[in-house]
């Protein structure tokens, strides 16, 4: 009987227990490549800030948060009526359910993978929280990029590469949300169908207020 040897990319540990095997296949199924290498750099890049920084967090929660970030995106999770990081944070507590994970670890990925895309909140947060939002933002953004070494960078990105990543991911951003305007009032997201999208008008905070039901 052979057994299988934990995989190693640039220092990091792939957390490959029972729940981590069956988060993999689960996205593996569901997701396109592009986002399947994606969710898998978030994790890495997320754990290598985390080291940097030297955070206590927990690599299995932190490794479903990053798998299931983006699952709003696929055709089998995405729904309309929500924020598409809503679609994957229901998801991911769903999953961590049937897993026996419950209670505040369970919240603690669903908030994580729900504020991904809520700029500076999450870093002040647990570590998993913050460090779903610093792999996606080193992924996504390039911010925290010299954060990690070019030797880190180099082996993460030959694990899952990159090929026309920005275009790639700005389509992938405007196929998930485009049928959901609504929802991204209030989120960065509005700016991708502001680019991509003919006749798309962002809300107003301004005029939402202005306009209330409210007399004065």
């Amino acid at each position: 009987m052979t057994t299988e040897t934990p995989q190693t990319i640039a220092g990091v540990r792939i957390p490959d227990s029972v729940l981590a095997k069956e988060a993999t296949e689960l996205v593996r199924e569901a997701a396109s490549p592009l986002l399947f290498d994606h969710s898998r750099r978030v994790f890495l890049f997320g754990a290598l800030r985390g080291a940097e920084q030297r955070l206590d967090f927990d690599p299995e929660l932190l490794y479903v948060g990053a798998m299931f970030h983006d699952l709003g995106l696929t055709g089998r999770f995405a729904r309309t009526d929500q924020r598409f990081e809503i679609d994957g944070a229901d998801e991911a507590r769903r999953f961590l359910r049937t897993h026996g994970i419950t209670g505040e670890p369970a919240q603690r990925v669903w908030t994580a993978i729900a504020l991904h895309t809520t700029p500076e909140i999450p870093l002040h947060m647990a570590p998993e929280i913050a460090l779903v939002t610093r792999g996606v933002e080193l992924d996504v953004l390039g911010i925290g990029y010299h954060a990690v070494t070019d030797e880190q960078r180099a082996a993460v990105v030959a694990a899952h590469p990159r090929p026309d990543f920005k275009n790639r991911i700005l389509a992938a951003f405007t196929d998930g949300i485009k049928d959901r305007p609504d929802t991204t009032f209030g989120n960065v997201k509005a700016d991708v169908l502001a680019h991509f999208v003919p006749g798309f008008e962002r809300g107003d905070f301004v005029e939402v207020i202005q306009h209330s039901d409210w007399p004065e």
